[in-house]
Formats: structure tokens, C-alpha cells, sequence
């Protein structure tokens, strides 16, 4: 029995990830334009692993601009749910699941979404950011948080992920995995998901719990 539904934000509960290629794309193209299409590689990475992986050595220096650079361009992003998402997140509410954002951003960016959303508030009933985990995707301890704030066990949690990492955390963490191929394409997500859409249309409670119960 599904008692909480876990979801990820960007590419998950918005329609984000277009808008954070084209930013990563420009800070690339500055600082590494001997790697062409880094931006699409770093996809569903952490903040932190970006900053690592990128900007360390001679770039080091830079992380101050580049940070200063993303928050201001995320204060401006356009902030459009997932076709289906609203509706679907209602229906689970109304039949008693437990729901929560489990995501890699901070709070600073959560407190600008909240400000463009503040419906999201009455959507979830706890909202994890990055300041709540100890490890990053795709180790597990976010989702494993997530089933813990409301006292479930993880066979009984979905998680919805958009990302590898994401993905591999949610299944690191033996909860179902419904992934999202609004980031990368069913092929590439298939392997690491236990079902997987385009968005949530056509989709509530019912038809998920039919989903989970024939797939185990």
C-alpha cells in the first residue's frame, strides 16, 4: 500500500530543466569552451558537485560570480508545473498520501518558488531542500529522509525523478521509482526506473496504485 509520494522539483514538479541548460550553456561556453555540451552532461548533478567538477584549480576563483549568477537568474525563472501535476498531487492528498519535495536545491531557492507558489505549501506536506541531507544524490539519504518524516517504510514510498542520479537515489533507497522523461528519453530512463511517463496526465491515485501493486 502506497502511503507517500515523493518528488523531486526541477524536471519533476516543474518544467525547469530546458531553462537550466540554457544557463549552464552560457557559464560553459565561458569557462569551458574546450568541452562543447558540457551543460548537457552535468544534468541532474548537485550545485555542489557542478561547483566541484567545474570550477576548481585555476576557476576556483570564479564559483563566487557563478553562484551569484544562477541566483539571480533563477529568481527570474519561468516556473510552468508539468502537464498533469496539479491535478495528480490533489488526488493523492485526498486519499490520504503523505507528500513531499525531496530536492538537491537549497532553501534560498525554495523560498523564491514558494514565493511564485505559495499553492505548493497546500501540495506538500513537508518540503526537504539540501540543507536536510547529509549526502548527495545519488545516495539514497534524501529519499530514505523522506520516508522517514512520515513514518513510512520505503516499500511503501514512490519516488518520482527525472535525472540518473535522481533515479539511482530513489532506487538505492528500495522504494518504486516512476521516472520522468521530461530531462533525458524513456530509453535512457527505462533501465533505471520501475515505470516511466512523460508527465502526470491521465494519471491519480488509482492508476498509480494499479501500477505499483502489478510491478512487484
Amino acid at each position: 500500500m502506497i502511503k507517500a509520494a515523493l518528488f523531486d522539483l526541477d524536471g519533476v514538479v516543474f518544467n525547469t530543466e530546458p531553462q537550466y541548460t540554457v544557463f549552464w550553456g552560457s557559464q560553459c561556453r565561458e569557462f569551458h569552451p574546450e568541452l562543447p555540451g558540457l551543460e548537457h552532461e552535468i544534468k541532474g548533478q548537485t550545485l555542489t558537485q557542478i561547483l566541484d567538477k567545474l570550477f576548481s584549480g585555476e576557476l576556483e576563483d570564479m564559483r563566487e560570480l557563478v553562484v551569484a549568477r544562477l541566483d539571480e537568474f533563477e529568481k527570474n525563472m519561468d516556473l510552468e508545473y508539468i502537464p498533469g501535476f496539479e491535478t495528480f498531487v490533489k488526488d493523492l492528498k485526498s486519499n490520504g498520501i503523505k507528500t513531499a519535495v525531496v530536492t538537491s536545491s537549497n532553501m534560498k531557492k525554495m523560498e523564491v518558488v514558494l514565493e511564485k507558489h505559495p499553492e505548493m505549501n497546500d501540495y506538500f506536506d513537508r518540503i526537504l531542500t539540501s540543507e536536510d541531507f547529509k549526502e548527495s544524490k545519488p545516495h539514497p539519504d534524501c529519499y530514505l529522509k523522506g520516508a522517514q518524516v512520515f513514518g513510512c517504510q520505503p516499500a511503501e514510498c514512490v519516488g518520482f525523478e527525472d535525472s540518473f542520479n535522481g533515479l539511482r537515489a530513489v532506487r538505492a533507497a528500495n522504494e518504486f521509482v516512476v521516472g520522468l522523461a521530461t530531462t533525458n528519453s524513456r530509453e535512457a530512463i527505462n533501465e533505471y526506473s520501475d515505470y516511466v511517463t512523460d508527465d502526470y496526465n491521465g494519471m491519480d491515485f488509482s492508476k498509480l496504485n494499479k501500477i505499483v501493486a502489478t510491478s512487484r
